[in-house]
């Protein structure tokens, strides 16, 4: 195996949090639900292991379908983390965000009401919406009529319902919203949260979760392509491999919860560190732009390339796909001039899932100082010179861990990238 381990970076002063509107807002609550680990410790324990949560479909029988592996949740219970009452109104997608919304208000030791009226508002990425509860519906009203579709389908399927629950669950009544961008989905989330605590709210809760794995969502998913048809679970997802052959679809994510600096130094919070910058493009003529939204990002942040400690990878798993990202990360750090990594090999892609579960992993590397493996991989093909941490996961060298890339794109040509920078007091 190949495992990468961090250069040593030049000296500088770790990047301050300030108490002012224009400064960075601060992470201070993870929710996780992932296929290798439902909660936030339980995954970022398995992920650091190089554990994989890929294995072969059992939400539907997969076996008439090309694609027969996914990334699934493990031992969610939904009726331990949904009231009885909502059961009968909620996707498995809504399910999957409440438990990850409480986990991260939980973690950030925040109480929404303590804070002042419409201070606090919700802000999610999703890209499919209820599939699974549409399905169902579809089925009642070709098998047995229209009288016996749920009213409760009239939002259940909406892509906004996760935004809207969490909403109603935790009080939070400010500037709320969703954002439609499949994988670029948890960051643009994450960067309207962060213009919202710019523009006076307190308390955002933010991030992205998915869910379609059901027959209906299977079927666009293979319309849209890219889902690798390999059996083996270990060698079905590559990314940046010789051999990749497209990736496995999954489902879950993260929700975080974004604060004011000043507001969370007032209450005492702990931070796990600061959305220092984003920015994003769009690839309207099919040419790849992911290296002008990683060049804008930093600019954001105000972080030069040689500050950047680690990089997200999207991980495509496509051969052109990572050849594009590959030449936008060495245009900017040089050929294996940073450590980059791509822990969605254990997950899948997660749709609008899986950007914010990256930055979730982001902010646990910088705090445990250790970058988590891209497993499966053992080498990156030599048209993808990348300092791929593959093989086991890699302790920082030389000096912290401060700085961490992002970067994400959505079908369709979505292109997003975050700078995340360490707590100064970790």
């Amino acid at each position: 195996m190949n495992t990468a381990v961090a250069a040593p970076a030049p000296t500088r002063a770790a990047p301050a949090v300030t108490g002012s509107r224009t400064a960075a807002p601060v992470v201070t609550g993870i929710g996780v639900a992932a296929p290798n680990g439902l909660g936030t410790e339980a995954w970022w324990s398995a992920t650091l292991r190089g554990e994989s949560g890929i294995r072969p479909v059992s939400r539907f029988d997969a076996s008439g379908y090309p694609a027969k592996l996914a990334g699934e949740v493990p031992g969610f219970v939904d009726a331990d983390h949904v009231s009885s009452r909502l059961l009968p109104q909620t996707d498995r997608v809504t399910r999957l965000s409440l438990a990850a919304a409480k986990e991260a208000l939980d973690d950030a030791g925040a109480d929404p009401a303590q804070l002042p009226d419409y201070a606090a508002g919700v802000v999610t990425a999703n890209s499919f919406g209820g599939f699974d509860f549409g399905q169902q519906e579809l089925q009642a009203l070709w098998s047995k009529g229209g009288q016996h579709v749920s009213a409760y389908q009239s939002f259940a399927w909406f892509y906004a319902v996760n935004s809207g629950q969490i909403s109603i669950r935790h009080g939070l009544r400010g500037a709320s919203g969703v954002i439609v961008s499949e994988q670029a989905g948890g960051l643009d989330a994450m960067a309207h949260a962060r213009r919202q605590i710019r523009k006076g709210a307190e308390l955002v809760v933010t991030g992205g979760i998915d869910s379609a794995l059901c027959s209906w969502g299977w079927a666009a998913y293979l319309a849209g392509g890219g889902l690798t048809d390999r059996e083996d679970p270990a060698r079905a997802y590559l990314p940046f491999a010789q051999d990749a052959s497209g990736h496995v679809a999954g489902e879950g994510g993260a929700l975080l919860v974004l604060e004011g600096a000043e507001e969370a130094r007032r209450r005492g919070a702990r931070v796990y560190g600061t959305l220092a910058g984003h920015a994003a493009t769009f690839d309207a003529d099919g040419t790849s732009r992911l290296g002008a939204a990683a060049e804008l990002a930093l600019a954001d942040a105000g972080v030069h390339p040689d500050e950047i400690d680690v990089v997200f990878a999207d991980a495509a798993g496509e051969r052109g796909a990572d050849r594009a990202e590959a030449e936008a990360i060495t245009a900017l750090f040089g050929p294996r001039g940073v450590p980059v990594t791509a822990p969605k090999s254990m997950t899948g892609r997660l749709a609008a899932g899986g950007a914010a579960l990256d930055v979730a992993a982001a902010l646990l590397t910088l705090r445990d100082q250790v970058i988590p493996p891209t497993t499966g991989t053992e080498l990156p093909a030599d048209d993808c010179p990348l300092n791929l941490v593959t093989g086991a996961a890699s302790p920082a060298l030389g000096m912290p861990l401060r700085t961490a890339l992002v970067l994400a794109r959505g079908h369709g040509g979505f292109n997003s990238a975050a700078v995340v920078v360490r707590a100064a007091d970790a």
